[in-house]
């Protein structure tokens, strides 16, 4: 008698044969929702320096996108989400021998240094906030003030 509660398994869609294409390489996926429709994912790669908006062939309308920094709406502040974020992307960054942006006085470890980046406004990340229409503001981690 089994704990879980079912009838000993069965019916489970891993228990289906996986369908190969025509060459046998690779299965065969399909992203469905619940209801069996199928859905597909648009990507657009942009050539450096163009604007998305541009290369849709969408000029001067408003939509999802970056906002301008004279337009912001959040708050300058840090939050402590975006703090740990920060500090373990960086201390990454450094412990894979990224360039330090301050000078060393006996630190060693990639987050005592990525701490004392912070402090002196010396990290070179951006932050980017995703509003719910779609848009964006991207934020300098030196224009953010970080909390105590």
């Amino acid at each position: 008698m089994s704990d879980y509660g079912s009838d000993g398994g069965g019916g489970d869609p891993y228990d289906e044969p996986i369908e190969y294409d025509e060459a046998g390489d690779e299965p065969l996926l399909e992203d469905q929702d619940e209801y069996g429709q199928t859905h597909t994912e648009r990507m657009e790669v942009l050539p450096n320096g163009q604007d998305d908006q541009d290369a849709r062939g969408v000029s001067g309308t408003t939509g999802p996108g970056p906002i301008p920094k004279d337009q912001r709406m959040t708050t300058p502040y840090m939050t402590k989400y975006e703090k740990a974020r920060i500090l373990g992307t960086r201390a990454l960054q450094i412990s894979m021998n990224a360039p330090v942006m301050v000078d060393l006085t006996g630190e060693s470890d990639p987050l005592q240094i990525a701490m004392k980046e912070l402090r002196e406004r010396k990290v070179p990340l951006m932050v980017r906030r995703f509003m719910p229409d779609g848009s964006w503001e991207d934020w300098s981690v030196q224009e953010l003030i970080p909390p105590e």
